[in-house]
């Protein structure tokens, strides 16, 4: 599933190719999404919009557009958004193609059809507000080692968990929560409530720099990940532990266990995370 690092580097690819441009028709193919296709609204409020500005939540794509719509992207397990000449032949499992005003389409595609599509109008997102309950982004002044510590009082849960529950922090998926905890030296199952401010202070700091080189590396391509222009990732190329089980470790060369933990795969070495 693409993490923090792979959305942002969608936003970050899409925007200079999509801002300021209009919207002058949205076509479906007959497939359905996690979520039925918003068709009411997509006549109502995207054809015919203008694309404002391309930001990202958690690990929603938004796309804000006039008349104070905004189109939400949720890529669930092997979304993919790209941009393509009008006359490109459709792929298998492009699901949303949107002409834009210069002859460009983008390209929603899923081949699982886990991800979805929604639009709402600024009070709609008011209203009912999907990012309700979720943290802080971890580059926001909000993601801290006193923030951190205040949560997990009184918590017993394994530190991996927390860490990748989205309302303690969004965005610090599987991947980087187990590269995270392998800078850092923590064993993933360590209970929060043992955790000193120092440690925290050092999974803030490790897990910052560590998400803001995925982003730099165009984010990790594990399985079919690419950006808007069609490219891999190569950050995966940087993993310390993270799908590396039965290698040796990079630091001390003991042999990398990997074991669940939450429902997902966990990867850590035995002896520089005691």
């Amino acid at each position: 599933m693409p993490e923090l690092p792979e959305v942002e580097v969608i936003c970050r690819g899409l925007a200079p190719l999509v801002v300021k441009r209009k919207i002058l028709s949205v076509s479906y193919s007959n497939k359905k999404l996690r979520k039925p296709f918003p068709r009411a609204k997509m006549y109502r409020q995207v054809e015919g919009a203008f694309i404002l500005a391309v930001e990202r939540r958690a690990k929603y794509i938004m796309l804000r557009l006039t008349g104070k719509a905004i189109m939400l992207f949720h890529l669930g397990m092997t979304g993919k958004i790209g941009i393509f000449p009008g006359g490109t032949p459709r792929r298998k499992h492009d699901h949303l193609r949107f002409l834009l005003d210069n002859g460009m389409e983008m390209r929603f595609n899923d081949v699982r059809r886990f991800g979805c599509v929604e639009v709402f109008s600024e009070k709609e997102l008011r209203e009912n507000d999907p990012f309700a309950g979720l943290g802080p982004e971890p580059f926001s002044e909000d993601f801290s080692a006193d923030y951190l510590l205040a949560k997990a009082a009184g918590r017993r849960q394994p530190v991996k968990s927390f860490l990748m529950d989205n309302r303690v922090v969004v965005g610090l998926g599987n991947i980087y929560a187990n590269e995270t905890l392998f800078a850092v030296g923590l064993n993933p199952h360590t209970p929060v409530n043992r955790l000193l401010p120092l440690d925290w202070q050092l999974i803030v700091n490790k897990s910052l720099l560590i998400l803001a080189k995925a982003i730099a590396m165009g984010g990790s391509t594990i399985s079919d990940y690419e950006n808007v222009s069609g490219e891999a990732g190569y950050f995966q190329l940087e993993l310390a532990v993270y799908g590396r089980q039965g290698q040796p470790c990079l630091h001390c060369g003991q042999l990398v266990v990997r074991t669940v933990l939450g429902g997902r795969a966990t990867f850590y070495c035995p002896f520089c995370q005691r």
